[in-house]
């Protein structure tokens, strides 16, 4: 696949950076020069991508979304055992997320331009797309480990710069679960409305599969070609079973108002 995340950054799309720096509400963005993310409007952007910095007092937690705020406000998920971080000696990065390896292929990516590559094909931005791979390989019996993942950001993902609180964390893993559901719901509703033909269908599975093959190998999955080929078979079948369904659906709806008839699709 020829697209690369490294093309041309958009000037625009600033909502979607990390927080800005310590005390700085978002509300009151920083009006310095500092070349540092500010929190702009984006009126692409969900409500719930404005996240708090680690930098911000204690406990604070952005209430746009119907959070507590407060000096103790709840955890955002639950935390591993005694909250205890494994760690090598004259290191206080743990062990776990020094030997983290995903997204290697990014080294030296800026967000901008990864996040204008996700939006351009995706709904999710390049904070969610990467919050919500750490969740997944961060979770243990307990939970996820929300604060690690947090206080280890820019060296667990090379485009992400500033730190983030268990709070952001989730408010983002939340925002990435959300609209993967509204991309799910609409892409099928198209699939069972009979808008597609099986060939469009098959042309459109093309094209998004593509696109989710590489993001997976920017994560460093490697993919064999007999199982990605098996993969693309296995999704155009239940595809195919999907439209026939539909077509059975809508047919048992559509009746001749002069003799009762119900039409069959495949007629």
């Amino acid at each position: 696949m020829n697209d690369d995340p490294e093309g041309t950054a958009s000037a625009d799309d600033d909502s979607d950076r990390a927080p800005g720096s310590a005390g700085q509400s978002a509300e009151e963005p920083d009006s310095s020069d500092d070349p540092a993310p500010v929190q702009k409007p984006d009126p692409d952007a969900d409500t719930d991508d404005s996240y708090t910095n680690s930098g911000d007092a204690p406990g604070r937690q952005d209430n746009r979304d119907g959070g507590v705020t407060g000096s103790n406000p709840p955890k955002a998920d639950s935390e591993t055992g005694d909250g205890t971080q494994e760690t090598t000696p004259g290191n206080s990065i743990p062990s776990d997320v020094q030997r983290y390896e995903r997204f290697t292929k990014m080294d030296g990516a800026q967000y901008d331009r990864v996040n204008e590559f996700l939006r351009d094909r995706t709904y999710i931005t390049a904070r969610e797309w990467a919050i919500a791979r750490l969740c997944a390989d961060f979770r243990t019996e307990t939970g996820v480990e929300m604060t690690k993942i947090g206080e280890n950001l820019p060296e667990l993902i090379p485009f992400m710069t500033d730190t983030y609180t268990p709070q952001a964390v989730n408010q983002a893993r939340t925002s990435f679960e959300e609209k993967i559901t509204q991309a799910g719901a609409t892409f099928l509703y198209g699939a069972m409305s009979g808008f597609f033909t099986a060939e469009d269908l098959d042309d459109v599975m093309y094209e998004v599969t593509e696109v989710a093959k590489f993001l997976l190998e920017v994560e460093g999955v490697d993919l064999d070609v007999e199982d990605e080929l098996e993969s693309e078979d296995r999704i155009s079948a239940v595809m195919r079973d999907v439209r026939e369904s539909s077509q059975q659906l809508r047919g048992e709806e559509v009746r001749c108002p002069e003799c009762g008839h119900v039409h069959d699709p495949g007629e």
